[in-house]
């Protein structure tokens, strides 16, 4: 009993909690969601690029996006952070001064993208390859064809590995205080190290895992619900003639 008392008085003080929530709502939550959201956004878009070029043709872009893939994936997240955070730190200091998000934000995205790209790929290659086939048939370029036929539905057969990323990139931005963090500038995790630093105590770190929890744990039961309403369809409406029930060729076909 008494080994129980000492690890809830550790790491479950309500004090030191209380004493540590406001910083993390005021300060934490919205620094980690800024980080997160634009690594994600940016990841995503370089993630798409990246798949694209893996599966294109040409050697000349296949291999460039093969070797930033194997690149970023192999290197550990704190690496890549320090090397971009550092290595380009007088740069940054030219353009927006000594705030070091701008290059967080960039080395996450550098990480997001490797990861995000080859989900893309193996989602576009999971599309069978009479949907382009039968889009080339119709009179779709093979581009059109990737575009608004096979890319689709390959993004929607990752979901749920998409936003598995997500999670992790939400957990990967607590490293970027490697980089050097003000007082305005900490996020979740952060500030609750330097409460279970300053008292001795890591409830405030447990509150901050909790911060993450709450983050992470609605949005996989979202994108669970998204997916099965996406798989399953709903149900249909005899007077109901929406273009979403036609199929992803008949769609594509009116949006020439």
């Amino acid at each position: 009993m008494e080994i129980l008392g000492t690890l809830w008085s550790t790491f479950f003080d309500l004090e030191s909690m209380r004493a540590a929530l406001p910083e993390l709502l005021r300060v934490g939550l919205s620094n980690t969601l800024v980080l997160a959201l634009f690594s994600a956004l940016i990841g995503t878009v370089l993630g798409m690029v990246l798949a694209v070029c893996g599966l294109s043709r040409s050697r000349w872009l296949r291999w460039p996006a093969r070797v930033w893939t194997d690149v970023f994936r192999g290197l550990p997240a704190a690496v890549t952070i320090l090397l971009i955070g550092v290595g380009l730190a007088p740069v940054g200091l030219e353009l927006w001064g000594p705030n070091p998000y701008p290059l967080g934000i960039l080395a996450l995205s550098l990480i997001a993208s490797a990861y995000i790209g080859e989900i893309f790929r193996s989602g576009i290659q999971s599309v069978e390859a009479g949907q382009l086939e039968a889009a080339r048939a119709l009179g779709f370029s093979r581009p059109a064809g990737m575009r608004l036929v096979v890319i689709p539905q390959g993004v929607r057969r990752v979901l749920p590995a998409l936003v598995n990323q997500f999670i992790s990139l939400i957990k990967d931005s607590s490293l970027v205080y490697f980089l050097g963090l003000l007082a305005t500038q900490r996020d979740l995790f952060r500030i609750g190290q330097d409460a279970a630093a300053n008292t001795g105590n890591e409830s405030a770190l447990v509150l901050a895992g909790l911060f993450y929890l709450v983050i992470t744990v609605p949005l996989t039961h979202a994108v669970n619900a998204i997916d099965r309403r996406l798989r399953e369809g709903r149900r249909p409406d005899a007077n109901d003639h929406d273009d979403s029930e036609l199929p992803p060729l008949a769609l594509a076909q009116e949006a020439r």
